[in-house]
């Protein structure tokens, strides 16, 4: 799976999509195919006791991902040339995993240490283990753990139909500042209009994008802000090694005064594994791959991108969008706007350069810079493409 299978529209299809290989993670949606495997990828399902070899089983590209087997049964597998690959050894992380991290389990173990959670446990692995040439194992186990990912991700953004808006900002913005304040605001706004919201996972921009998705079922505005309140106790995040109560504490706060949320996404990565857990992006799609993460956000905000202000990632980030909006990487393009007017027209020109960029192609009737989240949030509305995700990806 790749971002673009994510995000190909519905009136094209690929013929490759069209022939996906069948994900299948339960026993029972195993022995509704069996004995024919053909073109299915089965993950972490427990095989043993009840099959045995058949006659008529057929293994025409079947990938069997850390299944518990029988010997016979894997030994007539491997030979009607199904790939059989083993659960991996001892690892802080499942490289077969079948579902996305919810923040619970990447908090798991904290004790006011970052450093005491799984997450962070991940991120040293990472770390003394090559973050920048593993060996082979580690490579190998790393890219299945992004593939399940991605195919975790496929699930929660096609088979659920969402209109997805991504915001984009710099992870340095304090709990509390202004640009924090409108990033949440217009999450909450986009929520509310029924966008499912995503982030790049991160604290500061990313993490108000969040919160103001999460608090998208509270009708109040006033809610919003006494949220932020409780967390501008602590405004500045640590790193993720680090000890941070006050941190995390001023979050846990604001979920339980709050525990209705609505879901939205956060897509972070280890590599840049000082990051503490974003607590409210109640999915996430962390990975271990920078560059998989970043087109894969974008390719995914089908419905539009609010770029906040940041400093050169989220400017790589621009580009990156431009350039897939000018190409029309996935088929179509989509809003891009600019919440800072300061940022985008006064002191960078960045908004004049992509507009410019823009001229005479599709999209330039779907840039926007401004100041007003409201007016971000119905420009989105009135400009994002149109049409439901079912059938996009295969």
């Amino acid at each position: 799976m790749d971002a673009t299978s994510l995000a190909m529209p519905d009136s094209h299809p690929p013929p490759s999509l069209l022939r996906r290989a069948k994900r299948i993670t339960t026993r029972e949606s195993f022995d509704a195919v069996w004995p024919d495997l053909s073109r299915c990828v089965v993950v972490e399902v427990d095989l043993r006791g009840a099959l045995s070899p058949d006659r008529a089983l057929a293994c025409d590209r079947t990938v069997l991902l850390g299944c518990a087997l029988d010997p016979e049964l894997a030994a007539e597998l491997t030979a009607k040339g199904a790939l059989v690959i083993p659960r991996f050894g001892d690892l802080p992380y499942d490289p077969l995993r079948a579902r996305l991290y919810r923040p619970s389990e990447l908090m798991e173990g904290y004790d006011s240490r970052l450093s005491s959670t799984t997450d962070y446990r991940i991120y040293a692995h990472f770390v003394e283990n090559g973050r920048f040439a593993p060996d082979v194992f580690e490579s190998l186990a790393q890219r299945l753990h992004d593939y399940a990912i991605d195919e975790a991700l496929r699930e929660l953004v096609i088979a659920k139909d969402r209109r997805i808006v991504a915001i984009m900002g710099g992870h340095a913005e304090p709990r509390g500042g202004a640009e924090y304040r409108r990033a949440a605001r217009t999450a909450w706004l986009l929520a509310r209009r029924g966008y499912f919201v995503a982030s790049g996972g991160g604290p500061g921009i990313m993490e108000a994008a969040n919160l103001g998705a999460y608090l998208s079922r509270y009708e109040a505005p006033e809610t919003l802000d006494a949220a932020i309140e409780i967390l501008a106790r602590a405004p500045r995040f640590a790193a993720l090694g680090e000890e941070a109560p006050a941190y995390v504490d001023a979050a846990e706060e604001v979920l339980r005064r709050y525990p209705d949320g609505q879901g939205s996404l956060a897509i972070p990565t280890w590599f840049y594994g000082h990051e503490p857990t974003n607590l409210f992006g109640m999915h996430i799609a962390k990975y271990f791959s920078n560059g998989l993460r970043e087109d894969t956000l974008l390719a995914i905000a089908v419905s539009g991108v609010v770029f906040c202000p940041g400093s050169a990632g989220t400017t790589q980030e621009i580009f990156m969008d431009a350039a897939q909006n000018h190409y029309e990487t996935y088929g179509a393009s989509s809003p891009m706007t600019f919440l800072g007017t300061d940022r985008y027209e006064k002191e960078t020109h960045l908004f004049a350069t992509v507009r410019e960029l823009a001229e005479g192609r599709p999209y330039a009737d779907q840039l926007l810079c401004s100041d007003d989240p409201d007016t971000v949030a119905a420009f989105i509305d009135a400009h994002a493409p149109s049409g439901p995700l079912s059938t996009r990806g295969g």
